[in-house]
């Protein structure tokens, strides 16, 4: 009678577990701990947004009790009107956004598409302007707008978008460049003018270059805190970023009700980067594809 030596057989999972899915496994506990440690500070400025204002220094980083009352305090705090601000700052960017979206669009489509005698040059001038520093702009602008009497009031921080940002426009006519010129001809052969093709027919194709203008330039004025801060006097026309700034800057500075302040102010740009990520992330990738 011969004796059968029995072995353990080896699970089938782990034959099939090859280098390549230990690598991917490394590879995304690297990329998660690497978030963690990009959102500690949202994480820390959430829980302290909620903390009593004796407790806010307190090593504990668990707020005990939850105040979710901080909020709308912060939106009243002292002589501070953050409601207005956060109004004003919402018309300054949307004016903006409206302004640039527009100009740069229009004037990205002449560059890519429109034959002219210089245009070239021009382009050439226009990124040119992209390594003028503001300081040596910044007095310039302001004599020209003191002059109009634009000073105290949103319109320099609104008119300019009208007239076309460089890199905005050098986005798009990079983008434009990768759209087949068949297109305009089949649409001019159908009878459309210049304004029905970059409506109908380029709008639709831009939308990740568009999107990708759009953010960019909600993030820029948004956050800007130097030029409101130059042409702004009146208290009632501040931005969400002076009144953060003020509220900092105050003898006794509430931090709970700052942290809270400063989160709502943070709250349209992460909703409008999550909202259009996946054409902001397109627009940027493919805007270089063609020279």
């Amino acid at each position: 009678m011969k004796l059968v030596r029995k072995t353990r057989q080896i699970p089938k999972s782990l034959l099939s577990f090859k280098p390549r899915t230990l690598k991917k496994v490394i590879l995304y506990l690297a990329l998660g701990l690497g978030a963690t440690l990009y959102l500690f500070p949202l994480i820390w400025m959430f829980l302290t947004s909620l903390k009593p204002a004796y407790q806010v220094l307190n090593p504990n980083p668990l707020p005990n009790p939850i105040q979710w009352n901080n909020y709308p305090d912060s939106l009243t705090y002292s002589t501070l009107d953050f409601a207005k601000y956060y109004l004003n700052s919402g018309l300054i960017t949307v004016l903006n956004l409206i302004g640039t979206l527009l100009s740069s669009t229009v004037v990205a489509y002449g560059f890519a598409r429109l034959n002219a005698p210089g245009k070239n040059l021009l382009f050439i001038v226009l990124l040119a302007t992209l390594m003028l520093p503001f300081p040596v702009t910044m007095v310039p602008i302001f004599a020209l707008f003191n002059w109009l009497g634009w000073v105290d009031t949103f319109l320099p921080l609104t008119i300019p978008a009208f007239f076309g940002n460089a890199f905005n426009i050098f986005l798009l006519r990079q983008f434009f460049l990768t759209i087949p010129t068949e297109l305009e001809d089949a649409a001019r052969i159908d009878g459309a003018n210049t304004g029905q093709i970059i409506y109908k027919i380029m709008l639709p194709l831009i939308l990740p270059a568009e999107a990708a203008v759009a953010v960019l330039t909600f993030q820029n004025t948004w956050n800007d805190f130097l030029m409101p801060q130059i042409y702004l006097k009146d208290q009632s026309l501040f931005t969400v970023a002076q009144g953060l700034q003020f509220f900092r800057g105050s003898l006794n500075p509430q931090w709970h009700l700052l942290m809270a302040a400063s989160l709502m102010a943070m709250l349209p740009l992460m909703a409008l980067f999550l909202i259009a990520q996946r054409y902001f992330i397109e627009g940027i990738a493919l805007s270089g594809l063609k020279e």
